[in-house]
């Protein structure tokens, strides 16, 4: 039985080998010229200095919620609606009521992130 594993196995381990040699040798083969900017924490543009409890706008959660609810739309609903006519022969009305209260869900979001503001850019 464990042998019908081998093939994965040894795909993940040249995968992880692979991908440790890559690290590695930038490192080894890199060059190594490191200053004070270089090695300095980043954070999204800002620089890191002055007060840690300095409060971060909503719209950057907002724009947050809205690409998280774009991209589980799109992984959801595309292969849906790619099968949806040969569910709907199958399944009929029962293939399409569990997306829609879904999509409802979604939309709820979207709406809640409407009603903050988050789609208004200026």
């Amino acid at each position: 039985m464990i042998e019908q594993y081998i093939p994965i196995f040894l795909v993940i381990a040249t995968a992880a080998v692979f991908g440790a040699a890559v690290v590695f040798s930038s490192k080894l083969f890199g060059p190594q010229r490191p200053n004070d900017i270089k090695i300095s924490p980043y954070e999204s543009g800002k620089k890191p200095v002055g007060n840690t409890s300095e409060r971060i706008s909503v719209k950057y959660y907002l724009v947050a919620m809205l690409f998280i609810i774009f991209d589980i739309e799109v992984i959801y609903v595309y292969p849906w609606a790619v099968e949806f006519k040969s569910l709907y022969a199958q399944y009929g009305i029962f293939a399409f009521t569990p997306m829609l209260i879904f999509l409802i869900v979604l939309e709820l979001g979207f709406v809640y992130v409407y009603m903050k503001g988050g789609l208004k850019w200026d």
